[in-house]
């Protein structure tokens, strides 16, 4: 079995996560937008390479990046890391709006309108978009299974 993050590691503050989502927002060109996503990834706490597991490997992400999840009070937070800085920013767009949600509001989460907003469709290549996409689902079934877990040992 793999290592698995201590649940405090997955309580980082996300303020700085949402800023930066702000700056992004409101990048007056793709340079800009870029360099903010590129910027946003070094707020996320880096992940030990032990964690870098097969097992936390998110499928369908040309780069290698790795999630874990974990629910606490009935909220879930993710850790995400990459080896690529676009990715991992990418990955902290993602947390900034996710972490600490309800099952409900993950699975209600609509990732494409989301990037909208951001002013970032369209910008992305489609093999990144589709690493993204893969990113997104693969939070959603950790929360959907995370909770189908708990609603079967009640």
């Amino acid at each position: 079995m793999s290592p698995i993050p201590a649940q405090e590691d997955f309580l980082f503050p996300i303020d700085a996560l949402k800023d930066a989502k702000d700056k992004i927002q409101t990048a007056n060109n793709w340079q800009e937008k870029y360099r903010q996503i590129m910027l946003m990834g070094k707020l996320l706490p880096s992940l030990n390479s032990q964690f870098h597991t097969d097992e936390a490997q998110v499928r369908g992400c040309e780069s290698k990046a790795w999630l874990y999840h974990t629910r606490l009070d009935n909220r879930h937070y993710f850790l995400a890391d990459s080896d690529a800085r676009i990715v991992k920013g990418l990955a902290a767009l993602l947390l900034a709006q996710c972490q600490g949600a309800s099952g409900d509001q993950l699975r209600n989460f609509d990732a494409s309108a989301y990037f909208q907003a951001l002013g970032l469709e369209g910008q992305l290549s489609p093999s990144r978009t589709n690493g993204l996409m893969a990113l997104v689902t693969q939070m959603q079934a950790a929360a959907d299974s995370d909770e189908q877990d708990n609603a079967g040992s009640q």
